[in-house]
């Protein structure tokens, strides 16, 4: 009568120990972690895959928002792999999952990717249009650079710089205009 009771236990354990193995197998490759770049792309955007916990130096990211397989590639060792693919252009707004194959084995599941069709969240910037003239050029600088006289108080308006900005231009061009003249007697004369 005990050795029934005894036999289905040794059997238990004969079953634990067969199928061990197998589920640390399993699990042995769970370490893989995918990491898409940019994480919320829009259809047709171009996007970079990272795999972390592969060893070897090749292996392919899969997923139904992708055009085709990003090829993945980097050294040998604790090393991520590293490649490029497109999104499909006519995906509706979601999350997708990405599978990854490396190290001859299937990682199911691993990452996603976000596709959104890209709304404006803002208007979009206008450049302001003059409605009146600029003041620019020489006019609309010289009240800002011109020094004051000695003993002259600066006095600027919306129409110049005053009176004794004034009388001081045509003091200065009537001196040019004498020296002007001075100058063309003189070559006549010799």
């Amino acid at each position: 009568m005990r050795s029934g009771p005894i036999a289905l236990r040794v059997a238990g354990a004969a079953l634990v120990l067969v199928l061990a193995p197998t589920a640390g197998s399993a699990y042995a490759h769970d370490g893989v972690k995918v990491a898409v770049t940019p994480s919320t792309a829009s259809p047709g955007a171009d996007v970079d895959v990272r795999v972390k916990g592969c060893k070897g130096t090749t292996g392919a990211a899969k997923s139904q928002a992708f055009v085709a397989d990003a090829e993945l590639t980097g050294r040998d060792g604790d090393y991520p792999l590293a490649g490029d693919t497109t999104v499909k252009s006519g995906l509706e707004d979601g999350t997708y999952k990405v599978s990854v194959t490396c190290d001859g084995h299937d990682h199911p599941d691993v990452g996603t990717v976000q596709v959104r069709h890209h709304q404006p969240t803002h208007e979009p910037t206008r450049r302001p249009v003059p409605v009146a003239p600029v003041r620019a050029g020489g006019g609309g600088t010289a009240a800002f650079a011109a020094p004051a006289a000695p003993g002259v108080a600066q006095t600027t308006s919306d129409s110049g710089l005053g009176t004794p900005y004034t009388l001081l231009g045509l003091g200065m061009a009537a001196v040019a205009a004498v020296a002007v003249a001075f100058r063309s007697a003189r070559r006549r004369s010799g």
